[in-house]
């Protein structure tokens, strides 16, 4: 007898309603997401790309782990863990029991600022998100050493306080939780109870994947408008399930891409260089074409909601902006220098704005407009610091803190 066809949608439904009884998320896009990723768990062998799913979110018991241990229950070989290496992964991956569905709880003890940089776990999960990422290991013993690539190429869902690095979060849908309010209930999870319904579901989409594995082998979904580029990479995989599923799937897939997709973008924290770069755009230069160093260090340190008073818990000098600077280049390609600038008063270090003008424009957020406030200081007839008599008192140019200008 030929087995009855899977209803896809149904199905999918069936796992986001498991999904409502465990774990409140903040949005409703969160649980179409959710439930699209533990489908594509079964079905990333037919994928360039595997999104890493973040649960994040700024205080204990908002239920992040819970929607892992959910999570864990629907999708293929699971591997919960809290504390591995890099090379660990690596082999686990490998091995010939299949792709693991690998689940960090607690990984903002992995990166956050207390732990140090782990380079080799971050490479994991980056190179991991598409298919042809993997490391070059030598193994052996002894001298008898050959180099062999090992893949790391596996589906990954994460827990944690906090923020994770930019380069984990491009490549991750992101759910921000949130404590529960009063208001909002759900049913106590008990695994000796509830482990075997969510099995069944997890059985139930490991069939369900395999009758549409041809159709999902090399999809093309249509992405919303605007959906380019990593975003785009990030949610083919989901997009192209919700597909295959049918039903209202791919309706609420492409509105729930774009809801995430933008509040991404609102919670994004530019990294430290463009804030720098931006706000000398619009709060310190603001049309002036040269500035002293210990200038611009006062401006900067004047800036209301800035990070620039508490770096590493001191506030912004003159080499910490150079090395800030340095990691972009002029319009000439060269990075971007100090400079002497000629003033009545001397002959200080300083920067010149047609060497941040390329940087402006390729990483900056489009300008705010001529009616932004700038912090920097001028004086009588709009002349600059650079272009008047102004006084700058400082130690040195290369170390100074900050400068005090007058006129």
């Amino acid at each position: 007898m030929t087995p009855t066809p899977i209803d896809g949608a149904t199905l999918l439904n069936e796992v986001e309603a498991f999904h409502r009884r465990f774990n409140v998320f903040p949005t409703e896009a969160a649980y179409v997401a959710v439930a699209l990723w533990d489908a594509h768990a079964h079905l990333i062998d037919c994928f360039e790309t595997t999104p890493r799913i973040a649960f994040l979110s700024p205080e204990p018991g908002s239920g992040k782990s819970r929607a892992l241990e959910i999570v864990e229950l629907l999708t293929p070989r699971p591997v919960a863990t809290v504390s591995a290496s890099a090379n660990a992964l690596y082999r686990l991956v490998d091995s010939a029991e299949g792709l693991p569905t690998v689940l960090f709880d607690e990984v903002d003890t992995i990166f956050g600022p207390k732990a140090g940089a782990d380079e080799a776990l971050r490479g994991f999960l980056n190179a991991g998100y598409r298919r042809i990422g993997g490391a070059l290991r030598c193994v052996g013993e002894g001298s008898n050493q050959n180099a062999q690539v090992f893949n790391s190429y596996c589906a990954v869902a994460m827990a944690g306080l906090g923020s994770l690095p930019d380069t984990v979060l491009t490549r991750s849908v992101i759910v921000r939780m949130r404590k529960r309010a009063p208001n909002e209930k759900v049913e106590p999870y008990r695994q000796r109870v509830h482990e075997k319904q969510g099995h069944a579901l997890r059985d139930r989409l490991a069939k369900w994947a395999d009758s549409v594995r041809d159709r999902v082998t090399g999809a093309w979904p249509e992405m919303p408008e605007g959906v380019t580029d990593r975003p785009a990479d990030v949610w083919e995989p989901l997009l192209a399930v919700a597909d295959a599923v049918g039903g209202d799937w791919p309706k609420r897939a492409r509105t729930a891409c774009l809801e995430l997709i933008s509040a991404a973008h609102d919670n994004d924290e530019a990294s430290l260089g463009v804030r720098l770069l931006t706000d000398l755009r619009d709060r310190v230069f603001c049309g002036i074409d040269r500035m002293p160093t210990a200038a611009i260090i006062e401006c900067l340190l004047r800036t209301d909601d800035a990070p620039w008073g508490d770096l590493d818990d001191k506030p912004i000098n003159a080499r910490t902006l150079a090395r800030l600077l340095g990691q972009y280049v002029t319009p000439a390609n060269k990075p971007i220098k100090p400079r002497g600038i000629r003033t009545p008063s001397g002959f200080p270090k300083g920067y010149y704005a047609e060497d941040l003008t390329d940087a402006w424009t390729r990483y900056c957020p489009p300008h705010p407009g001529e009616s932004a406030t700038s912090a920097t200081p001028q004086v009588s007839g709009g002349e600059s610091v650079a272009d008047t008599a102004t006084v700058i008192r400082h130690t040195d140019p290369e170390t100074a803190t900050p400068a005090t200008l007058t006129g």
